[in-house]
């Protein structure tokens, strides 16, 4: 049986708010909340207090649902968006907080709903807020043994995604009906959900992340399938790129390029190393063969409870409101392969999920790395 991760994880966070001066969190991003109370979802919001104590404000109709699944000390139901901001403040009330900084998911919030959370119904005017993205990553980047288990059972169920979409690949196929059958295998192996389905052919593959369209695939397509299924709520990430037919001269090129660069990368991944170092180690080794013109990025990203979340590199971080990630420690995982090399009228890529340990990298998602089918 699986232990409670639930206090441990609170009393980590408590000690990061002490030192970033914070409070209390007001949080409503899915992932973090799931995190730290066992339950993430759209409409409701979790508020963690500097001495570990967790209320949960959700919608009436999903109280019990919330109460069979998740941890907290308080749980109060509303009706709609009014309800929510006077459900804040009770909140705020019931744990005796008038004054001091509430930390809040600036990345994630957009205006509107930021001036919602701080309505003068719902926040106290003693109370400031505080961008708390990093600290929730810095929470979240190193993964326990049960965070690796679960992350390698959506790895295979990722597998078996591949394994059907590839087999599905010929003449007359849509892009969609790929995706379908992707993710039709990930739910019967045990996907919940899965993040956004990438299915792209023939030029559509010179896009970094191609959405499926009702494009069928001809003889001769490149085609680049990218899947992420949801298992016990952790994720992970695998890409290829396969050949409808028999692969030119030069596709056949760039793909064992790409390839050989992803697989130099991976290599390096162990305890210690930075993600600087990792991109650049597999941009150079396409500059090298002349296709410094043709990278995008980023190609590496962590990989969790959201399919990609910290650590990522700096350009990407400073995107996503977080800050340089530190070297990479032990149960860290990560995806090497995020983007790929674009040669105008097609695209290449392979990715896998891998995590970090002392002694190297360990491969989530073995299945075969061929152009050809």
């Amino acid at each position: 049986m699986v232990s409670n991760p639930y206090p441990e994880r609170l009393k980590r966070c408590s000690q990061l708010m002490k030192e970033a001066g914070l409070n209390v969190l007001l949080l409503t991003k899915p992932s973090n909340m799931f995190y730290l109370t066992g339950d993430g979802r759209l409409c409701a919001y979790a508020m963690i207090t500097q001495d570990g104590k967790v209320a949960l404000g959700i919608p009436q109709t999903d109280v019990e649902d919330v109460k069979n699944l998740a941890h907290f000390d308080h749980i109060v139901g509303f009706d709609d968006e009014v309800g929510m901001i006077h459900s804040i403040a009770h909140n705020f009330e019931h744990f005796g907080i008038k004054e001091g900084t509430v930390g809040m998911e600036y990345t994630f919030l957009t205006q509107s709903m930021m001036g919602m959370l701080t309505h003068p119904h719902a926040k106290p005017t003693g109370i400031v807020v505080k961008d708390c993205t990093h600290l929730l990553s810095q929470l979240r980047i190193v993964k326990n043994n049960e965070e690796i288990k679960r992350i390698k059972a959506a790895a295979k169920v990722a597998v078996k995604g591949m394994k059907a979409a590839v087999a599905a690949l010929k003449p007359g196929m849509t892009e969609s009906q790929v995706a379908a059958k992707a993710e039709y295998a990930m739910r019967r192996a045990g996907a919940q959900e899965f993040w956004r389905t990438y299915v792209s052919s023939g030029p559509r593959t010179n896009i970094a992340h191609g959405p499926p369209t009702l494009r069928k695939l001809e003889a001769g397509d490149l085609v680049m399938i990218d899947i992420h299924p949801i298992v016990n709520g952790y994720s992970a990430d695998i890409c290829r790129t396969v050949c409808v037919g028999q692969p030119t001269t030069e596709q056949q090129t760039a793909y064992d390029l790409y390839l050989r660069a992803q697989q130099t990368t991976i290599a390096k991944v162990k305890t210690g190393v930075g993600m600087v170092e990792l991109e650049q180690t597999l941009h150079e080794v396409m500059k090298g063969e002349g296709h410094g013109g043709h990278i995008f990025g980023p190609t590496i990203h962590g990989v969790g409870i959201d399919f990609e979340e910290s650590p990522l590199p700096p350009g990407h971080a400073f995107f996503h409101g977080e800050k340089e990630p530190p070297p990479l420690e032990a149960n860290v995982v990560i995806a090497v392969g995020n983007c790929g090399l674009y040669t105008g009228p097609w695209g290449v890529r392979v990715e896998d999920t891998v995590a970090v340990s002392p002694k190297g990298p360990i491969i989530l998602t073995e299945h075969p790395r061929q152009l050809e089918k």
